[in-house]
Formats: C-alpha cells, structure tokens, sequence
C-alpha cells in the first residue's frame, strides 16, 4: 500500500543487528533488522521453504521453532521488523499507539487511517507539504484529514500540511480534540471554530502557525492552557490573549495590535511587525522573563515619535531578574515620505526597566530635545547608553539655523529628575557643541556615579571639543569619568 510504504518510523535504541531484512509487507525500500527479543529466533531457526519437510535426525531433535508472537510493539519500527517474521503480522502497524506519516498524499493517508484498529491514539503525526511529490492538496482534504484526525482523537497531534495557493483563502472548521493535550498545528488556511460550544478540555500547549484563525475564540475553548506559540495567525487584525492559564507566551504578528491579558504569564517572546496605527497593550503583572522585538513593516515608514525623529526599531529583553533592557533604534525621516506622527506611550505599555540604550542614525542634527523628551518617560532608569551615527557613513547633514531637530531651543537650560540614573555611556562622541551641552544637563539632573564617553575613530583627543570635555569631568570629581579613544581600545583619560 502507499501510504504504508510511506510510513515513517523512530530508530530503534538498540543497534541493528547484521544482516538487515529488508521490508516489504510495510516500509517498501527501508532496510532494517528484528527486534532483539526476535533476533535469536530468526537466526537459529532458517525460514521453511515451500514443500520442503522437516525430518527429524534423532529421537532428542526438537522439531524447528516457530516464531514466538511478538511482545507489545512501541514503534513503526518494531512493527515492521515483526512483520518480516509472518505474513499474520504484516498488518501490526494498525495496532500501534503512535504513528507517524510523511510525504503521504492526502487520498493514501485517509485509506491509511481508516484501518487503524487503535480506538485512540497517543501520537498522531501527518506532515505532507504541497509540492514535495507534485501533488496538489485541497481545503477539502486537509478538513477532511482534520476530521479523521479528530476521530481517532490523539493526545499528540502534529498536523503540518501546505495546501495549493489557489486554496488558502478558502475557509475550513477545525474540530475539537477531546484527549489532546498538545497540538502542533499549521495550514495554509482559514480556520473557524465549530458553532457548537465544543472545547479543547485538556490543552496545555498549543502551538500554532500559517493559520488565519481567531485566537481569541480559540483560547477561550481551552481552559487549561498553559504554553501558546503562535506564528502568523492573522492579518491586520487584533490578535488578542486573553487567558487566566497561560504561563508561557510566544508571539509573532504580522500585521495588526497585540492585546495581551494573562496574569499567570511567566515567559513572554513576541516579535512584531509596525505599522503607522500599531500599538501594544500588556497586563501581565507576574511575567519573570520577556524579550520584545519590535520592527518596521515597510522600510519606507516614517513612524514619527517627534517632530524630527522616527522610530525604527525597538527591543526589550530581560538581563537578569528585576534588570530589562529596552533598546531603541531612532533615525531621521525617509526623504519625500509621509510622517506618521505617534506617542511612544500610546503605542507600548512598558514594563519597569532599569536600562535604556539608544541607537540614533543622527545623520549630523542635534539629538538633546529628542532625548529629553524620551527620558521624561523613561525617568526610573539606571543606567543609559547612547549609541550615535549608526549605518549612515560619512553623510553627515548641516542643521539650518532653525532647525527642527534643535526645539525647544532652551532644552539646554530644562531640568528633568532623574533620580536613580547612575550611569551613563555615550559611543561615537565627537565633542561637537550640542554634545557636551547634553553632558552639562545630564550632570546637573542626575546623580552620577560613572560617565563614559568613547570618541568617535576620526576624532582627535586634543581637540577643542575634547579639552572642554575633560574640564568638564574634572568639574565633577565625585563621579567617575573616563574617556576612551577609538571605540574602548585605549584609555585617555581617567
């Protein structure tokens, strides 16, 4: 049968025992030996040839032994290695609790399926991919595979199928599995939930991808789900999570907002794509370990977080616990694009961090009224690094006279409490005027402990910009300041 032929088996942790059978009543091709219980038999006793009788030589001579009938079978593998013995244990792999198929066509595997004698299953595993044998597959053979798949009602399912593009817009139900406390689900396809209130009632992990569905709903029929992945399951919707279970959260969207609910929720990995009306909304009070990763949708985006400024990138990740990093990539806007202007509170709900990193692409303007603004919403740091003129080269601009990148023009004479910024560490300084003005501010708002400042490769130590830099520094004894020459590799001043 084909679909036999194509199914796939585990490695036995024995090592084959030499020489290898080769098996054709269940894995056509496949090379493999008896199982160890069944070496000895098949080694001592040669198989019966057709119209040959066996005599005895002696009166003591025990007639040949028979195969003795096989012990419980935990494999593909041990059933087709047991099948080789008989031709009555050729059909074994019915009765086996986990099965695996690969590369199976849709109409093979449902034949396949429908003479399995196990009335549940431990393992269900069907992984077929449009195009591997140039076979087209149907919504209408992937819900049908869904629904065999339901019958035989696995406590593992793994159900990856890639339908024919002409297909995936189409709409398919998936049903509810009783006993199933994992899922690995992806298809191309829009899945709906039954209308009948049907549940998932023992789910624990689930984790699902390519799939168009309503997380939402979906979440809500499994009461005791503990561990979500989920990997492009929507468009420019919202996707939502909300759970009262859920301890485990991995998330990457594609398109919409992300609302986020889970007061249980220990671990949270999202990555997400911006758009010009993204936002963010988290309540997950007990979460001990995150990373964020947020990026732009369209590289020709110009999402505004000031007049001047945008957004390109954003990340957070947690140190260590009680210690989170967030990191922002800023730039100038894309020449003749529209600006999309945004709140940076408005799109993300941020958690308590003690770090802030910030990666500008200056492109030579003026960068203190951007960071005042953003550290009077980041004012419970501790520690801050500046990261300036990144992959923008030698291009630098010239600021006009009225440049917007320098407004408020009295930002140098502003006062922002900062009261726990201990730290601060600024790459790539290269002394010019709006520089040290942002390191005049931050000494008189903060209470240092430690600066420090790393100069830019083609900046000289002796110049005038430097010189007013150390004098600075020594203005301010009770905080240590150190100065480095070509990204850290030599020490100047200390």
């Amino acid at each position: 049968m084909e679909a036999l032929s194509s199914l796939s088996h585990r490695t036995a942790t024995n090592p084959p025992i030499a020489p290898p059978l080769q098996i054709s009543a269940l894995l056509h091709g496949v090379a493999t030996a008896p199982p160890p219980g069944l070496a000895a038999a098949t080694q001592s006793s040669p198989p019966r040839l057709p119209g040959r009788r066996w005599r005895r030589r002696g009166p003591h001579q025990r007639p040949p032994r028979r195969p003795a009938a096989p012990g419980p079978l935990r494999s593909a593998c041990d059933a087709a290695r047991t099948s080789v013995l008989s031709s009555r244990w050729s059909d074994l792999w019915r009765r086996l609790p986990e099965l695996y198929f690969s590369y199976v066509p849709p109409s093979a595997l449902e034949a396949a399926l429908a003479k399995v004698a196990v009335p549940k299953l431990s393992v269900l595993n069907i992984s077929f991919y449009q195009g591997s044998r140039g076979d087209d597959v149907s919504s209408a053979a992937v819900a049908s595979l869904l629904r065999t798949a339901a019958r035989l009602d696995p406590v593992d399912l793994y159900f990856f199928v890639s339908v024919d593009e002409n297909h995936r817009d189409e709409i398919i139900e998936l049903p509810c599995f009783a006993r199933a406390t994992k899922i690995h689900l992806s298809v191309d396809l829009h899945l709906t939930l039954p209308a009948h209130r049907c549940e998932f009632p023992v789910l624990e992990r689930l984790y699902i991808s390519w799939c168009h569905i309503d997380t939402g709903a979906l979440i809500s029929r499994c009461p005791h789900l503990r561990v979500l992945h989920t990997f492009h399951c929507q468009n420019n919707d919202t996707l939502m999570v909300h759970s009262n279970t859920i301890e485990e959260l991995d998330v990457s969207h594609f398109g919409g907002c992300i609302d986020i609910v889970a007061p249980e929720l220990k671990k949270l990995r999202l990555y997400a794509s911006m758009h010009k009306d993204f936002c963010l909304s988290l309540s997950t009070p007990m979460v001990q370990d995150q990373s964020w990763r947020c990026t732009l949708d369209k590289a020709l985006l110009n999402l505004g977080i000031d007049g001047s400024w945008c957004l390109s990138r954003l990340e957070l990740a947690t140190k260590e616990i009680g210690s989170v990093v967030i990191r922002l990539n800023i730039r100038r806007p894309k020449a003749d694009s529209i600006l999309h202007s945004r709140n940076l509170s408005e799109m993300f709900q941020f958690p308590k961090f003690s770090v802030l990193e910030l990666y500008l692409a200056t492109s030579g303007h003026v960068y203190g009224a951007l960071l005042l603004k953003l550290l009077r919403i980041c004012n419970g740091i501790r520690r801050l690094k500046l990261v300036t003129n990144q992959n923008v080269g030698n291009n630098d601009e010239t600021c006009t006279p009225n440049c917007p990148c320098d407004r408020p023009r009295n930002w140098r004479s502003q006062n922002i409490f900062l009261i726990d910024l201990e730290e601060l560490e600024i790459e790539n300084f290269k002394g010019r005027g709006h520089e040290l003005d942002f390191l005049k501010l931050m000494f008189r708002c903060a209470p240092l402990t430690k600066v420090t400042v790393k100069l830019e490769s083609k900046v000289s130590p002796s110049s005038k910009g430097c010189k007013e830099t150390y004098n600075l520094f020594k203005a301010n004894p009770a905080v240590e300041c150190n100065v480095y020459q070509k990204r850290g590799k030599e020490v100047i001043y200390a």
